[in-house]
């Protein structure tokens, strides 16, 4: 159990008991979610499909997919430095002002990319253009998840915060639906040259009209009672970073180990997947699209399940099996999508990310657990954004040992199964360092 010098004691606040309020901001945390990781997907599968042809010229296929992937990593690399600046912020000031800021960030951000010159027409700037809308991404990124998932949480009752904690985590599947549907529908709509050319670029604009659709409802959304409670009572984190890096590290690496596998290995099966199908094994853009876009519509039923046993259970439990049961399927899934058949491809997409969904659907109560509400905001987003920074480089580094091991799938089974296996790991950890709270299942 957290020690309550370290972060302090929470004080009995008033809980929401109106359910009504709790589901509004539920769903208002989830569109935003929603458009923030569609707005980060497209950025990952364009780097699969397209940026390392517009924006980083080689002769070498292998180089140019480095090189845009790398570019993926830096926005990860950003997103700490954005949960350090937002999650401090959110102590402070509250978490609502923080996540209207956030999402503006994002989508404003997104649709500069889709309007960037590419390599041919301005040279080198492009690129470096690329990867500084890249970090201001990251930065937005680094505190809309954390802001979202706490908001849900604290406005929920205790023993059902798994449910709606689970919630905001729909964003990720919903997100990937429409970054992939996009792609998919401009490469059926326009073909694969004009698509190469410029219609890669409709899904980044189209974040904009959906920017303000976000920001009417995201308006609407209730500001948490807890922190509301604190701010009355004069009682909220002057240093959050401070607080939460001295006393809190132990609840900062086995977070960062919990929700590993939900970003990492998504971006495992997704990201990198479409870039080994298209480029090593030579299937169709299309086909790895779908596989993405089927995958994200299962992962949505598999949420809502395991947000449900998380509540019945505990998050711990749901984090520790569905970590067994992804390593359980880590070698099967890439020998499958090895074959190039593209009906096992796509089986094996769905059911790498189907078992990966299951820790990732409670992530966000194991982590809102290990923090006591003042410096909550804080030590979310230092969590998951460091799980973040890791997972970024997972495309790059699989790419690397794909290349290394001559064009061999057993790298990226190698990094699914050790990624599963650390999460399953820290199921065992998290309720010995959560704060104990009445009605809570950890």
């Amino acid at each position: 159990m957290n020690d309550s010098t370290a972060t302090g004691v929470d004080q009995q606040v008033p809980r929401i008991v109106d359910e009504n309020v709790t589901r509004k901001v539920a769903l208002a945390a989830l569109v935003g979610t929603a458009l923030e990781w569609y707005d980060f997907f497209l950025f990952t599968t364009a780097a699969a499909l397209v940026f390392n042809a517009q924006y980083f010229v080689s002769d070498d296929p292998f180089v140019a997919a480095m090189s845009s992937f790398a570019t993926l990593a830096v926005g990860f690399v950003a997103r700490p430095i954005g949960g350090f600046i937002f999650g401090s912020l959110g102590d402070k000031v509250g978490r609502k002002k923080i996540l209207m800021v956030t999402i503006v960030g994002i989508g404003v951000v997104t649709g500069l990319i889709g309007l960037l010159p590419n390599y041919m027409t301005i040279g080198v700037a492009a690129p470096i253009i690329l990867v500084a809308l890249r970090i201001l991404q990251g930065l937005a990124v680094g505190g809309e998840w954390s802001g979202a998932v706490i908001i849900a949480v604290e406005n929920a009752p205790v023993a059902k915060r798994a449910r709606y904690a689970a919630l905001p985590q729909i964003g990720s599947p919903i997100g990937t639906i429409l970054s992939s549907g996009g792609f998919f529908g401009m490469l059926y709509l326009v073909g694969q040259t004009d698509f190469d050319a410029w219609g890669w670029r409709i899904p980044f604009v189209a974040a904009i009209p959906l920017l303000a659709i976000s920001m009417w409802i995201r308006s609407r959304l209730s500001e948490s009672p807890e922190f509301e409670a604190l701010m009355e009572a004069g009682e909220t984190e002057h240093a959050p970073i401070r607080g939460v890096l001295k006393n809190s590290w132990r609840q900062i690496l086995v977070g960062m180990c919990s929700a590993l596998l939900g970003i990492g290995g998504f971006y495992l099966i997704t990201s990198f997947v479409v870039f080994y199908g298209t480029k090593v094994l030579k299937m169709p853009y299309e086909t790895l699209l779908l596989g993405s876009l089927l995958a994200a519509v299962f992962e949505i039923f598999v949420l809502i399940w395991a947000g449900r046993m998380g509540e019945k259970y505990g998050a711990s439990k749901v984090i520790l099996w569905g970590g067994v049961a992804s390593a359980l399927v880590a070698v099967p899934v890439f020998l499958a999508i090895n074959t190039a058949n593209p009906v096992l491809v796509i089986g094996a997409m769905i059911i790498g990310v189907a078992t990966l969904s299951i820790p990732y659907a409670v992530s966000g109560t194991a982590l809102t657990a290990l923090f006591a509400t003042r410096v909550r905001y804080t030590g979310v987003a230092i969590t998951s954004n460091s799980a973040g920074v890791i997972s970024g480089f997972i495309p790059l580094i699989a790419t690397a040992l794909v290349a290394a091991s001559g064009n061999s799938f057993w790298p990226g089974a190698i990094i699914l199964l050790v990624v599963s296996v650390l999460t399953a790991l820290s199921g065992l950890v998290l309720p010995a360092l959560s704060i104990e709270e009445e009605g809570m299942k950890h």
